[in-house]
């Protein structure tokens, strides 16, 4: 029997040669399988590898599809010239000389040499008092002693992950969610379990009715500036999901890394000992300046402090050094209210641009949750927006088996400037009111 990964080289170099274009649809998997002269479980196989590479997306019902512009041995591809609606890390035009004034001091050889030792998870008491007093918002204070530190915000999530779910176990998740979550489960063994949603988040019955089908061993929820749809829950909705997580004796992971542009009181304040609370400086202040945050239930941080030291994923003491310096001179601050002043403008000029779509965009979000016309498929459009100089994200790449997945896209407005967001957005908007370009099946 022929090997599922040659089989899988030999549609990549397809694919990469433009014999199979982008938004090209692949032949059902039984038809290749009889193409191939293969088992049709074989065929399945070369089609999860087609989509772990990346070169391909599939949808129940609606068929698997070429993604647009796979990278190829070229060192100029036709990716690098797209207009990047994908990346969602907003950094302002005056971020690097507000971030270098506050980090020069680190650099004096005395200082630098005090942040290249070894340090512990849960850093100085310095490091807890300050990370604590920043993450604090309305209704809610961090205990110092309750605070973690991992190198980012996707460490953190994997931590919390590895603490709360033994391999084999049940992790629930909103039906749509962050794509990271969706690595981090696969890498621990950890099965992913979505849990409808509606207009403000996830819902609590269906929470309990999930868990009551089989048990969950905790639940992964993002309840401000939910990534991809950018919802955000009511109070009143986070209380009633507080009060499932007591009444279940379950375990939330709360990610709170959009929370920063709104003055949202965190589920962490409903049900703090039932709720681990995770955050990062990655779009608070830079990608590039990362230091993720883990808050801890008083039960919970030992075996957090555990994860988080047998995954290698702690904190470098530059790290810790580098956010109490931008913390504590009032740069962040200063940085993060222009964010909200900045993801306030942009969201304005793709409600303007896009007027008249459905399109679900909270005023303080980087993002925007578009569903289509019903002429477009999700993946068709995808590829016609990178044919089109604009790179944008299916929802497939937010849906979790064998949840339902939505025929929208999503819009991060935080890389391009103004002016190009603008004309990318126009770009879009003349696209979709059109018909779709004619493709080929195969």
């Amino acid at each position: 029997m022929e090997d599922y990964r040659l089989l899988a080289d030999a549609v990549e170099a397809e694919i990469r040669s433009g014999a199979l274009p982008p938004g090209g649809r692949l032949l059902p998997q039984r038809r290749f399988a009889d193409s191939r002269g293969i088992a049709a479980s074989t065929a399945a196989r070369v089609y999860q590898e087609l989509v772990r590479r990346g070169l391909v997306s599939g949808e129940v019902g609606r068929g698997t599809y070429v993604r647009p512009a796979p990278s190829g041995p070229s060192p100029i591809s036709e990716q690098s010239a797209l207009i990047d609606l994908e990346a969602n890390f907003p950094v302002l035009p005056e971020q690097p000389a507000l971030l270098a004034d506050a980090l020069r001091p680190l650099l004096a050889p005395e200082r630098l040499a005090a942040t290249l030792g070894p340090v512990g998870v849960a850093g100085t008491a310095a490091d807890r008092d300050t990370l604590a007093a920043f993450l604090a918002g309305p209704g809610w204070t961090p205990a110092p002693g309750a605070v973690l530190f991992t190198g980012g915000g996707r460490q953190a999530i994997a931590a919390a992950v590895a603490a709360l779910v033994p391999p084999g176990e049940r992790l629930g998740v909103e039906e749509l969610t962050y794509p990271v979550v969706r690595s981090v489960a696969a890498h621990l063994g950890v099965t992913l379990v979505p849990v409808p949603m509606d207009g403000h988040g996830v819902v609590p019955a269906d929470l309990a009715r999930v868990h009551a089908e089989a048990p969950l061993r905790a639940v992964y929820l993002q309840p401000s500036l939910h990534n991809p749809l950018g919802v955000t829950m009511p109070p009143d909705r986070r209380a009633a999901v507080a009060r499932v997580l007591h009444d279940l004796d379950l375990v939330a992971v709360e990610d709170g890394v959009n929370r920063f542009l709104r003055d949202d009181v965190p589920l962490a304040a409903h049900a703090a000992d039932r709720v681990v609370h995770v955050d990062s400086l990655s779009k608070r202040v830079a990608a590039g300046l990362n230091l993720g945050v883990v808050v801890a239930p008083p039960g919970l941080v030992d075996d957090l402090a555990f994860a988080v030291r047998s995954g290698t994923w702690a904190a470098t003491g530059f790290a810790l050094a580098a956010a109490r310096a931008v913390i504590t001179s009032g740069t962040a601050a200063r940085i993060i209210a222009a964010k909200r002043v900045d993801a306030v403008r942009r969201q304005r000029i793709v409600l303007d641009r896009l007027a008249g779509f459905d399109i679900t965009g909270d005023p303080a979000a980087y993002h925007s949750w578009w569903r289509l016309p019903r002429s477009w498929h999700a993946e068709t459009f995808v590829s016609a927006a990178a044919r089109h100089g604009v790179s944008i994200s299916p929802a497939a790449a937010f849906a979790v088996p064998p949840g339902r997945v939505p025929n929208a896209v999503r819009l991060s407005n935080s890389s391009p400037d103004p002016a190009t967001l603008d004309h990318a957005l126009c770009v879009l908007a003349r696209l979709a009111g059109s018909a779709p370009e004619g493709g080929v099946t195969f």
